[in-house]
């Protein structure tokens, strides 16, 4: 929730509510008289306050670069040498390419960062030129291959290999000992980048992982605005459901299950993602169903907010009184604290039978865990045939 407030408040938006309760939680945590029912209204609060300042930072974003639109992504590369930049921070991310502009250095996300091709202020610079590489986890060996130099603007920094540590920067609440860092802005002034451009312009261009597009800026105003054809396609059962893949990306080979899931699911149903997670499936060839892609990219964890805004959307559209009616099973890739966040914003707004995976938080006590399968039903994940079928027929 900070995280998210954090990268808000770079764009000058803030919610005096949230940093109240920010405090009530803390102290709690050291308040020997709540009561487990007491702890549990205070989670739900914390799912709802999520919620919130997901909105929130949708706001801050959309405010100051544009509604996201739905877009191609170039996955190559091109002649001119290279900055990459990772992270969540859309300021940063501006004052880079305005920083490089008739450099001849091009811009290339990486990882968290791709979405930033979505939003249409940023999609003017002609220098945005692509997305290198895929998740956070291969940071080593994509960020070898690019060349030029780096920059971090958040979390997920892998401690680097010596052979490109020298070209890495970080800025931000992101550090690493040896690393040069940037300064955080003055007031009403902008941070200083000169000295990677000038790293830049020696620099070979990257080299090339692969070549193609991928297809994303599917928020919640994009989808909204295609209300009418996705309405008409599951009352017609082109779409028979929609799968939300949501949540975090890692290296582990159990995380393969959600690419297995994505090639095992029917061609009648679409996955609606956002996060890292959508690295395992992003790059298939799933197809479309009557001109609705069959992946829909709402963008980065915070933009989960979107997929959210859009069942709750679709159960008005439908007429239900139970959101959990919906033709829509949730099957989410946990990892880290954000990815909680946003499970306790899902559970706030009463959605039911989130399956989770592929492992558990330490801190997911027994305890704990049967408390939410008793209140939520949540589930955890068995095999991508099993769940398959299991989401498809609504269980």
């Amino acid at each position: 929730m900070s995280a998210y407030a954090e990268h808000a408040y770079q764009i000058k938006k803030s919610c005096r509510p949230l940093f109240e309760f920010l405090m009530e939680a803390l102290d709690a945590l050291v308040d020997d008289t709540k009561t487990q029912d007491d702890l549990f209204d205070l989670v739900i609060k914390t799912g709802e306050m999520g919620v919130k300042t997901m909105a929130l930072l949708d706001e801050a974003n959309t405010t100051a670069y544009g509604v996201p639109q739905i877009t191609k992504v170039n996955i190559g590369v091109g002649k001119k040498p290279g900055i990459l930049i990772t992270g969540h921070d859309l300021v940063d991310l501006e004052e880079l390419l305005e920083q490089t502009k008739d450099q001849g250095v091009d811009v290339y996300t990486h990882s968290e960062m791709l979405p930033a091709h979505y939003y249409p202020k940023l999609k003017q610079y002609p220098h945005l030129f692509g997305n290198y590489g895929s998740a956070w986890w291969l940071q080593k060996e994509e960020m070898a291959k690019f060349n030029g130099p780096v920059l971090f603007t958040s979390n997920c920094l892998v401690p680097p290999k010596a052979e490109y540590q020298h070209k890495l920067f970080t800025t931000g609440a992101v550090g690493f000992d040896g690393l040069p860092h940037i300064p955080d802005r003055s007031e009403g002034g902008k941070k200083d980048f000169s000295a990677m451009i000038e790293i830049a312009k020696t620099c070979d261009p990257p080299q090339e992982l692969e070549t193609g597009y991928i297809t994303g800026g599917f928020g919640h105003s994009q989808v909204l605005a295609l209300a009418d054809k996705v309405i008409e396609a599951v009352k017609s059962g082109a779409i028979k459901r929609f799968i939300v893949m949501a949540g975090c990306d890692g290296r582990h080979k159990t995380r393969d299950y959600y690419t297995e899931v994505a090639k095992a699911l029917p061609k009648d149903a679409v996955i609606l993602t956002a996060g890292c997670a959508k690295y395992k499936y992003i790059k298939l060839d799933l197809g479309d169903i009557g001109g609705i892609p069959r992946v829909l990219d709402a963008g980065q964890c915070n933009d989960s907010y979107s997929l959210a805004v859009v069942a709750m959307e679709l159960q008005k559209a439908f007429g239900l009184d139970d959101i959990n009616d919906l033709p829509i099973s949730f099957d989410i890739a946990w990892y880290e604290q954000k990815a909680v966040l946003v499970l306790l914003a899902l559970l706030s707004l009463g959605i039911k039978g989130i399956r989770l995976g592929p492992t558990l938080p330490g801190f997911l006590s027994p305890a704990i865990a049967a408390a939410l399968v008793e209140k939520f039903d949540i589930k955890f994940i068995t095999t991508p045939e099993a769940d398959v079928a299991a989401m498809m027929t609504g269980n």
